[in-house]
């Protein structure tokens, strides 16, 4: 028979793993570092930063539109003219810059899709092995970096907190789910201001893809339903910026995009069929870029040539003269060789093609292009005790976004962190 002491002991232990679920403290078994559940005396102290992610989010689209509660928020803070991504601009590898302020090429986590040489394994999105596995994504994120300094943090979406980086989550995280409505998001954010100041998060991100899914569906020209989505957001946002105030705690808000959107006519979609060719390389397809992996390192100029004579519509290029990086591309798993499509074209599969063709679809959105393209930039507004009111600053490097908010909550900046704090110390209070 049991003994009562293992009986209410077990008892102890459901309890406190039911407590810490996906919308608790992070239950996951911790490799490397210890899960900071309490903040230290000196993180009590720090003020408060909830850092969101508007996907998809180009930077004229207050401008053209007028969204109130964001046009009252930016007036009163600060702004970047826009915010500039990494190439390729794309959604995984750009939330992940602004994350740990390193250029892809580093922070390893190249494109929504792209393959590992040491694990001998594709990355994607679409993957949920490959999404939560920790030892995909480098860097030290910020919330990693806060609970190495014994600060509290909490996510309700954002990319690699699911993910067991360097062994942690951020103390409170919720699996992505694109049911979880943008109220709901909101509430939570809310409900972590109101803990207990010993377990309360000093860092929180939320993300919202509502621009992105809809200038993914219209296009960013579609002026009617961009604007529809971009008020019923405005209106979210607008009651988390006044809930936020009534806390009357020191909260930072900073918001960010991870890219813009561009107009992408049926007629300039390139077919990837005829430049498969699985007996000598395998192909990752991103649609402004193919990574081209060649089965043996031996082929690889035989394959470049053979692609170089199928170029129509596009470019072939080896990975150290491929243009649009901001850097000499030197991280291994791009593959030796890239294929980069004309300007105004995209990549996608004969299927999908003539999927959109029956749709009578002539026109879409689409992202991914050379940072230079306006069209690519994001967004990067701020308002909060610690930021300057009236803030208007040149467009920025998203890699920059980490050392700011690293400095608004005291902590410290990883060595290898490519992003400086002087790109963003006018948006700061002295």
């Amino acid at each position: 028979m049991m003994k009562h002491f293992d009986f209410f002991k077990l008892l102890h232990l459901f309890v406190i793993s039911f407590i810490l679920g996906s919308c608790g403290p992070a239950s996951n078994v911790n490799r490397f570092a210890p899960l900071t559940t309490v903040n230290t005396a000196e993180s009590l102290k720090k003020p408060y930063v909830i850092l969101i992610s508007l996907d998809g989010f180009r930077h004229d689209y207050v401008n053209t539109y007028n969204p109130p509660h964001l046009s009252s928020f930016i007036q009163e803070g600060s702004q970047a003219a826009s915010l500039i991504p990494s190439f390729p601009t794309k959604t995984f590898p750009n939330h992940y810059t602004i994350a740990t302020g390193m250029y892809p090429d580093n922070h390893g986590l190249l494109a929504n899709s792209y393959y590992n040489y040491e694990k001998k394994k594709t990355y994607s999105i679409g993957n949920r092995e490959t999404v939560v596995d920790g030892s995909f994504y480098n860097g030290t994120p910020l919330w990693v970096n806060a609970n190495s300094e014994g600060m509290v943090t909490a996510s309700y979406f954002f990319v690699g907190t699911e993910a067991d980086i360097q062994g942690v989550h951020p103390t409170y995280y919720y699996n992505y789910d694109g049911k979880a409505t943008n109220q709901e998001r909101v509430d939570q954010a809310i409900k972590w201001l109101e803990m207990p100041e010993q377990t309360r998060p000093h860092l929180i991100t939320l993300y919202f893809s509502d621009m992105d899914d809809t200038g993914h569906r219209y296009g960013p020209n579609s002026k009617e339903k961009l604007k529809e989505a971009l008020f019923k957001l405005d209106s979210t946002l607008g009651n988390l910026f006044s809930r936020v105030d009534n806390t009357g705690l020191p909260v930072n808000i900073v918001i960010t995009s991870d890219h813009g959107m561009a107009e992408q006519s049926i007629e300039k979609l390139i077919s990837t069929e005829p430049l498969i060719n699985d007996a000598l390389y395998n192909m990752i397809d991103n649609g402004v870029i193919l990574n081209i992996h060649p089965h043996t390192s031996a082929e690889t100029d035989k394959i470049f040539n053979k692609l170089k004579k199928l170029e129509n519509k596009f470019t072939v290029y080896k990975t150290k003269d491929t243009p649009h990086f901001e850097y000499v591309p030197k991280n291994k798993n791009w593959g030796p060789i890239q294929v980069i499509p004309d300007h105004g074209y995209y990549f996608s599969s004969s299927k999908s093609i003539e999927r959109r063709k029956t749709g009578n679809q002539e026109v879409f959105g689409v992202h991914g292009f050379t940072p230079a393209l306006k069209d690519m930039h994001g967004i990067l507004y701020a308002k909060g005790p610690a930021i300057n009111a009236g803030g208007r600053l040149p467009s920025v490097k998203n890699i920059h976004v980490y050392p700011m908010i690293c400095k608004i909550l005291g902590l410290s900046v990883p060595s290898n962190v490519d992003g400086k704090l002087s790109y963003l110390r006018d948006m700061l209070r002295e």
